[in-house]
């Protein structure tokens, strides 16, 4: 049994709590809509009906709406409170009030992608209204009135734009997707109970030589000076155009390259702080800008400029925009008088966050896995692992064409949150050579930890591989704030800490690519359960290990 106060503990509850509030990776609307329509189950139109079967029963939207304004509790509505916690009450009052912060542009726009409109068939499996047909629709249509009423954009605010006089719970279907999260939390935890045990039990048989760490004070930045420019290039064959922030460390020799590849929604500065740290550790750092699948593209779609979330061809452009990268980096450092000698294009590592993480596994070697995406798209309806309607908008591209996405310049990589279960798959990952890190979150709802990190980690036959377990990290915790960020994301989405985390990137992220790429042995012991459980501290505990043995649970 799991300690009630432990970290795991407490990211499992989180789990159940937002266990769809971010529909894809990267999308922060995707919170705002998926908590209103989660939510949906305690509230009604004029009646909300709970249907088991036979057997139905209703509550006045009246009584919800007099509890969330002043918070008394009617006779009807006493009947179904009391068998509910009554901690939980606050939370079913501040969901009923609290204002969604996008527009009815923004919620339409979003809703007509096929992303948006898969979303909705399934939430029309358990709310539903006079008809089969008003479930669908008429959800959709709430959001977007509701969206557009100035009294604001409210979960009670929406109960009163549904087009129906009842909404229809269907406790049956909605048990049975409850029953399917609880087994695939319950098999999350074990593997995530599991993985801290190896790490605990290595950190034990092992115990850490401190005076060996006390060399290099690895939360501290290096002594390398650097420069940041922004350089803008262009792809003619692909018709790709797109900036590039370089950090050059001031050296006398050529340093080794890291570039960092950004998540779905997000841009090159949501990894500045690692792309600093790196820098002071005398790396090359270049970060480019991928413009299909950035913040821009985001603002596009909510804007109404844009018709869809990202192209299925993002999946091939975004490597080949650090192939492309690399190239012309050789190129000026050759002609670049400012840039010559500077960089050692041979050795080069590769991080991404996110849809930026499979970037980085397939420029490593991981091709695209278009029969493991035959065998598994669409994904099933009840599927908890939302980031396979990203990854199934791969179908879409040509198997026939070849697609060289790798690259023999990459020495090593990291992949943090990485969606990859599907659209890389276990022959794929298997064909990878060099070292890898693969780094997980907890309490990830976007890119679950179990499907999306850790079986994948399992399935990598690298000798030098790394799992890193973020204890109640979520699929944000490691991205900084960016002043480009279409929306804001609230709190709760972020987790707790995030500073801490993405500390834990910035050591591990100097240990790993000291030792793969710049050739550096003496950061290797950095690599350890031990070294990890000296810098691991609450709320966000870290574990690593090398391998995970789940005959021997």
């Amino acid at each position: 049994m799991l300690n009630p106060k432990s970290p795991i503990q407490n990211s499992k509850s989180n789990q159940k709590r937002y266990k769809l509030l971010s529909l894809f990776i990267g999308f922060p609307s995707a919170f705002f809509l998926i908590s209103a329509l989660v939510s949906r189950p305690v509230l009604s139109a004029e009646r909300l009906t709970l249907s088991y079967g036979l057997v139905r029963r209703s509550i006045p939207i009246a009584s919800l709406e007099i509890y969330a304004i002043t918070g008394k509790i009617d006779d009807e509505l006493a009947t179904y409170f009391k068998y509910a916690p009554k901690e939980r009450l606050p939370q079913i009052r501040e969901a009923l009030l609290t204002p969604i912060p996008l527009n009815a542009v923004q919620v339409s726009q979003f809703l007509y992608t096929p992303i948006g409109e898969r979303l909705l068939e399934d939430l029309a499996e358990v709310v539903q209204g006079e008809t089969r047909s008003t479930g669908l629709y008429g959800i959709r249509a709430a959001l977007i009135l509701a969206a557009a009423d100035p009294e604001g954009f409210t979960l009670l605010n929406i109960l009163h734009k549904f087009p129906s006089r009842d909404i229809s719970i269907n406790l049956v279907r909605a048990l049975q997707i409850a029953n399917s999260f609880q087994n695939f939390v319950d098999q999350t935890q074990d593997a995530i109970a599991l993985i801290n045990k190896q790490a605990q039990q290595e950190a034990i048989t092992n115990p850490a030589d401190l005076i060996s760490f006390s060399r290099i004070n690895l939360l501290l930045p290096g002594t390398y000076q650097w420069q940041k420019q922004t350089i803008t290039l262009e792809d003619r064959s692909r018709d790709r155009r797109f900036p590039v922030d370089i950090y050059l460390p001031q050296a006398s020799i050529p340093k080794p390259v890291v570039v960092i590849s950004h998540g779905l929604g997000s841009d090159r500065t949501s990894f500045a702080y690692l792309a600093e740290r790196l820098a002071s550790y005398g790396f090359v750092v270049a970060v480019p800008e991928h413009p299909g699948s950035n913040a821009q593209q985001l603002q596009a779609l909510l804007s109404g400029r844009s018709a869809e979330i990202t192209s299925p061809r993002e999946f091939i452009d975004r490597p080949l925009d650090i192939k492309y990268l690399l190239d012309e980096l050789s190129r000026q450092s050759q002609s670049n008088p400012g840039w010559k000698g500077r960089m050692n294009l041979e050795q080069v590592g590769v991080v991404g966050q996110s849809f930026g993480g499979y970037t980085a596994l397939a420029l490593a070697g991981a091709p695209i896995n278009f029969q493991e995406l035959q065998n598994n798209c669409p994904p099933l309806q009840d599927t908890l692992n939302v980031s396979l309607l990203l990854q199934c908008l791969t179908v879409e591209l040509a198997e026939s064409n070849k697609y060289n996405l790798s690259d023999p310049r990459i020495k090593a990589a990291i992949a943090i949150n990485p969606v990859i279960s599907t659209v890389l798959g276990k022959d794929s990952l298997s064909q990878i050579k060099i070292p890898v890190m693969i780094v997980s979150s907890s309490a990830d709802t976007a890119a679950p930890a179990l499907p999306e990190q850790i079986l994948p980690f399992t399935w990598l036959t690298t000798p030098n591989k790394y799992l890193v377990l973020v204890n109640g990290g979520t699929h944000f915790s490691m991205i900084a704030q960016s002043p480009n960020d279409a929306l804001p994301l609230p709190e709760q989405v972020i987790g707790p800490y995030p500073a801490l985390a993405q500390r834990y990137v910035n050591v591990l992220g100097v240990a790993f690519f000291q030792t793969y790429v710049a050739n550096q042995p003496g950061y290797l012991p950095y690599l350890s359960a031990n070294y990890t459980s000296i810098i691991s501290q609450p709320p966000l505990p870290i574990s690593l290990v090398r391998a995970i043995d789940f005959n021997n649970d």
